[in-house]
């Protein structure tokens, strides 16, 4: 047991037992005890690297409260008694933006609300083209030994399986969806696919209802946009390829150290997807291969 942990632990019996017994049972001499309360940092000081990440946090889950707060700082690799998490978002006001209400919807929000269930696009389809639909979405990636994060945003054809274009950043924002979309867009240039008349299918996160995505898409490149409306349920191929992408290249993310290693993983797993790996449901053959034959 650390010096710390003794001082902790005298610090929480010695009002019941005494400071002596509580030194002697803890095994930590007087001077140590005395050491550690001349040179004490304050509660916020000790744990100040903390509060970028609760504030974080409290930003993108406003409706999380300390149970559910846990998990995500266990997986960023912080090990912090709940009773810490109460206390430091107390102090720090954290809480005022965890009660802080939604913004009103947008626009567009307001229009997926009004449309019900023709915002699904997709549903209403019997016989889905070749090129005729896509899929996306947001997915996390461990990587650095599982002690890391990043986003993965794929965008995948739904009848050939292939994916058009990715990318991976830090952030499930609007400036990693735009750059998945530009890498599709160059693949759809490079074998002769008119993009136009599309449809992108996804849920109704923040950044599929901006603005910048769906005037991009909409008004610039002549998609048309589809919204899933009870969540995974109403994207199970975008699920189905996460699930399996993830699997299959799980221990190989873990390797990846930097976000440009990370990437740099992806890429190469994403070739072979395309290109190598045989997919059941077009008859065992690469998306590639399929497109090929079949165009």
């Amino acid at each position: 047991m650390t010096s710390e942990r003794k001082v902790a632990l005298v610090e929480s019996v010695k009002d019941a037992y005494g400071l002596n017994l509580a030194l002697a049972a803890a095994d930590l001499p007087k001077s140590t005890w005395y050491y550690h309360q001349n040179h004490k940092v304050s509660y916020e000081e000790k744990y100040a690297h903390l509060l970028p990440v609760l504030e974080t946090i409290a930003r993108e889950h406003p409706e999380y409260g300390v149970p559910r707060i846990m998990p995500e700082l266990h997986e960023q690799g912080y090990n912090v008694n709940h009773k810490v998490i109460e206390r430091l978002l107390g102090l720090w006001d954290l809480l005022i933006l965890r009660s802080t209400h939604r913004p009103q919807p947008s626009s567009v929000q307001q229009a997926i609300i009004e449309a019900g269930e023709r915002a699904n696009l997709v549903a209403q389809i019997e016989e889905i083209g070749l090129f005729q639909v896509l899929y996306t979405d947001f997915t996390e990636l461990k990587y650095a030994d599982g002690r890391r994060k990043a986003i993965l945003m794929p965008i995948i054809g739904h009848t050939s399986k292939m994916v058009f274009g990715w990318a991976v950043g830090e952030s499930a924002d609007t400036v990693l969806a735009l750059q998945a979309w530009e890498q599709a867009k160059e693949t759809f240039q490079r074998l002769a696919i008119p993009c136009a008349g599309m449809i992108m299918h996804h849920d109704r996160d923040s950044v599929y209802t901006g603005y910048e995505w769906t005037s991009q898409l909409l008004l610039k490149d002549g998609l048309r946009v589809s919204y899933a409306l009870r969540g995974a349920k109403d994207n199970p191929e975008m699920e189905s390829f996460n699930g399996h992408f993830k699997t299959e290249g799980h221990s190989l993310f873990l390797e990846a150290q930097t976000i440009d290693e990370l990437i740099s993983v992806v890429g190469g797993r994403m070739c072979y997807y395309n290109t190598n790996r045989r997919h059941s449901s077009i008859g065992y053959v690469p998306p590639l291969t399929y497109i090929e034959r079949v165009r």
